[in-house]
């Protein structure tokens, strides 16, 4: 039997338990998800280094998953467009059962190999494509028909399951063990198993992110601000960065379509947008380095002089 499926020996009389004792023993049980993870910090940065020059070079993120698993990596793809201006198209979510499994729970659809291998086929994937197979039994039919196809394709194949030494992880070119062990209530992977896999996805996709230049000290520079409370954190992240006062940053944002990247380049270089938007390009996008390097000493990339900032 299974790790997560194997029932646990503690708490047998769960269900008699007052509230605030269940609470705080649900609770407490999370620990060993953090712990599972940290465990396997090497072989996440393993993944992460192994990814990298793949998306560099156009490469995209493709998840695949079934039931808890497959929400989480959907949720995971679908994060990265206003965190990191991530586009849509290549950071795609596979679910067992469809869209509509993402709302219910479609019976037997994680049974199915063949719709697996069928769902990654059609996606067409490249040898640059990174595709992450979740699953906490390690075992899912769907996912390894995915991961199969995935395989042969030539793309770089991640797995991501709660039980070791299970198909997924000896399969995957890259297999991650997150050895939650079994759950306080028998089977119930969306409790501790799930939340290793949220930890993982996160740091593995964050990690990532930081690596693609997404990130400038600790701040989200790649922000796309789709809505009312991330236009105003493009403008605290501005002021944060540069030390410029609100107005100031607000009307070199607005220059560049609030592109944080740029203000930041902008503002510390005092030079135009377009010049901070070509520096940026020459370094492919890394802040850091645009900041630190020479730039030509050409009027025409400056503010005009009404346009100067103060010290």
């Amino acid at each position: 039997m299974l790790n997560t499926e194997t029932p646990s020996s503690l708490h047998t009389a769960l269900d008699t338990y007052p509230t605030a004792t269940l609470t705080a023993v649900l609770i407490d049980d999370q620990y060993h998800a953090v712990r599972a993870v940290r465990a396997v910090a090497a072989r996440i940065a393993q993944a992460v280094d192994a990814a990298l020059p793949r998306i560099q070079a156009g490469g995209r993120l493709i998840y695949a998953g079934a039931g808890t698993s497959g929400r989480l990596g959907v949720l995971d793809g679908v994060e990265l467009l206003p965190t990191f201006s991530w586009p849509n198209e290549r950071a795609i979510g596979l679910l067992a059962g469809g869209q509509q499994a993402m709302f219910i729970a479609i019976e037997g659809a994680e049974d199915n190999t063949e719709q697996g291998a069928a769902d990654i086929a059609h996606l067409q994937p490249q040898a640059d494509d990174v595709v992450l197979l979740i699953a906490a039994s390690g075992t899912t039919p769907y996912v390894l028909g995915a991961l199969h196809a995935a395989r042969a394709a030539g793309a770089l194949t991640i797995g991501l399951a709660n039980n070791p030494a299970t198909p997924l992880l000896l399969t995957a070119e890259i297999g991650i063990g997150l050895d939650t062990g079994n759950e306080l209530i028998s089977g119930s992977t969306r409790l501790k198993a799930g939340t290793a896999q949220k930890i993982a996805l996160n740091t593995f996709s964050t990690a990532l992110m930081v690596k693609l230049h997404k990130v400038y000290g600790n701040l989200m520079v790649d922000v796309k601000p789709t809505n009312v409370k991330l236009l105003r954190r493009t403008v605290s992240l501005t002021m944060h960065a540069t030390g410029h006062d609100e107005k100031t940053c607000r009307r070199i944002l607005e220059e560049c379509d609030f592109h944080v990247k740029t203000a930041i380049v902008a503002l510390q270089r005092r030079i135009s947008v377009s010049a901070a938007g070509q520096l940026l390009e020459q370094h492919r996008g890394d802040v850091r380095s645009a900041l630190e390097s020479a730039i030509p000493d050409a009027p025409h990339m400056y503010h005009r002089a009404d346009e100067k900032l103060s010290p």
